[in-house]
């Protein structure tokens, strides 16, 4: 029998008195007064959900990370076939047993030729059907992707936050910064990974001494002085400290707060020497496609320009957190005139800002020449063959061809990773830090541990929820916005750092060790 139910109004059309307190969180707002108040976040849910699903439906019809390589813009060599080094060598190859037999082979041998044949590689466009053969290639194309609708999100909510202006709201492009930056470390230790799987060991330990060398330089920096390098490690310690002592004193663990300043530099300097590993190799091929790039590109003197300002740009970076040459040079005024200042301090964070964007989109712009520069190392290879003596199996030599182009994705993704790593963090650093694009600065609240005593001293005598409070109120004593401001600089300078670093190295490599 059908049990039939009055009908109840919609929930919409209802006071929220009408409903319980535990039932009202189920439900979208339902008074006007309430609107303001949720309205924001609602949206964000839906361009995030709407994103997510595009992200998943368009993959396979429209992808900005195969539109990268695959666009016809890039060509790639092919490896000469057997037949036609058979062919140079006037040997063609015997049909059938009887006919090997008869010219004295009682088995097929490896085919070999001399090394300076005079055989010529072709080329072709490369295109969509032939990058599906790359190794990480669906592992590229997720995160190259992810990474721009990150951006997509970024910027629609940046929009819509200069529109309305909501103050309480969580900001969910947050969230897809964070998802990039740990997808950037994965993607990192994925290729990483490759150089400690080789049989050889030359790479890992070239890998291991600059992870070394790199850790002894991030506990260096640690202690630059404030005044020439601006990194605000000092004010966030101070910061998290300050907030992180009353929690400390309430259990009698006062003398763990040195230790846990300690802690945190010790694990900076760790995290330093891992970005330096990770960052070796992708600077050293950044070097060798920088000067390959140059010498394509010789009749076209503008590009060449922005391909050096591109490889000069973590120096850029690093000229920006020096505090004597960079904050206090733009705020000195011009000699023999009345005293100024030419920028403010929020003047010069946002120009900051806007110079790491624009630093990131121009190493994007570039990223074509800097492959097709990789893609040409087959022909320098098959060069540098012919100029040895003696004979080599053929398919040695198509090995040395296909092995340039079947990496390409690697290679990809030691260029695009660090840069998709500092932009990520370049938005956290704005967004989470009290930072605007235009002048003037976002106040920024700073935690009290004030709250959290009180809600410590309403639990009652429930030892697991107290034990709870207190992790939570830790945690949120620990990322303050000085802290969290002072780390993401260190990120975002100790990146650049290790870039130019490894690719001045592979410089030096490339033009003096080299050809040794």
């Amino acid at each position: 029998m059908p049990v039939f139910l009055p009908s109840l109004p919609s929930p919409a059309l209802l006071p929220c008195s009408f409903f319980p307190p535990s039932l009202l969180p189920s439900f979208y707002p339902a008074c006007p007064r309430c609107w303001n108040r949720k309205a924001v976040l609602g949206v964000q849910l839906v361009v995030t959900l709407l994103t997510a699903t595009l992200m998943h439906r368009l993959a396979p019809h429209c992808s900005f990370a195969r539109w990268l390589l695959c666009n016809g813009s890039l060509f790639r060599y092919k490896h000469p076939t057997e037949e036609e080094l058979r062919s140079l060598e006037g040997k063609p190859r015997p049909r059938g047993r009887k006919e090997r037999w008869a010219n004295g082979y009682s088995e097929e041998k490896p085919l070999s030729v001399p090394r300076d044949a005079p055989f010529q590689l072709e080329t072709c466009p490369l295109t969509a059907v032939d990058a599906l053969v790359l190794r990480f290639f669906l592992e590229y194309q997720w995160f190259v992707d992810f990474a721009v609708y990150s951006g997509g999100v970024y910027v629609f909510t940046e929009a819509y936050y200069y529109v309305l202006g909501p103050a309480k709201e969580t900001n969910i492009a947050v969230f897809w910064c964070l998802l990039t930056i740990a997808f950037s470390i994965k993607m990192f230790l994925m290729v990483t990974r490759l150089y400690f799987s080789t049989e050889e060991g030359g790479e890992r330990s070239v890998c291991l001494t600059f992870a070394f060398l790199f850790l002894l330089l991030a506990m260096l920096v640690q202690v630059v002085q404030e005044d020439t390098l601006e990194l605000g490690l000092e004010p966030g310690l101070a910061s998290m400290t300050q907030n992180l002592e009353p929690l400390l004193k309430t259990q009698g663990w006062d003398w763990a707060l040195p230790l846990a300043k300690l802690a945190i530099r010790i694990g900076l300097a760790f995290v330093g020497s891992m970005l330096g590993a990770f960052l070796t190799f992708p600077g050293l091929r950044l070097a060798q496609t920088h000067l390959d790039a140059l010498t394509m590109s010789e009749d076209r003197p503008t590009l060449q320009f922005f391909l050096h300002i591109s490889f000069l740009s973590p120096l850029i970076i690093l000229w920006l957190w020096t505090k004597p040459i960079a904050r206090d040079f733009l705020h000195q005024a011009p000699p023999g005139e009345m005293p100024f200042s030419l920028l403010s301090d929020s003047a010069f964070d946002s120009l900051r800002l806007w110079v790491l964007v624009a630093l990131c989109l121009l190493r994007l712009a570039v990223t074509r020449p800097h492959l097709q520069a990789y893609l040409c190392l087959a022909k320098a290879r098959v060069e540098q063959l012919r100029r040895e003596a003696g004979r080599i199996e053929a398919r040695e030599i198509q090995r040395r061809v296909v092995r340039v182009y079947c990496y390409l994705t690697v290679v990809s993704l030691q260029y695009l990773t660090p840069l998709i790593f500092t932009l990520s963090c370049t938005l956290l650093l704005k967004t989470m830090c009290g930072y605007s694009w235009g002048p003037g600065r976002i106040p920024v609240q700073s935690r009290t541990p004030s709250s959290t005593h009180d809600r410590l001293g309403g639990l009652g005598d429930d030892e697991a929820q107290q034990t709870a409070a207190l992790i939570a109120g830790a945690l949120g004593s620990l990322l303050t916005p000085l802290f969290l401001r002072a780390i993401l600089t260190f990120l975002i300078w100790w990146t650049a750092a290790c870039q130019l670093l490894s690719s001045l190295f592979g410089l030096y490599f490339q033009r003096h060790l080299a050809g040794s």
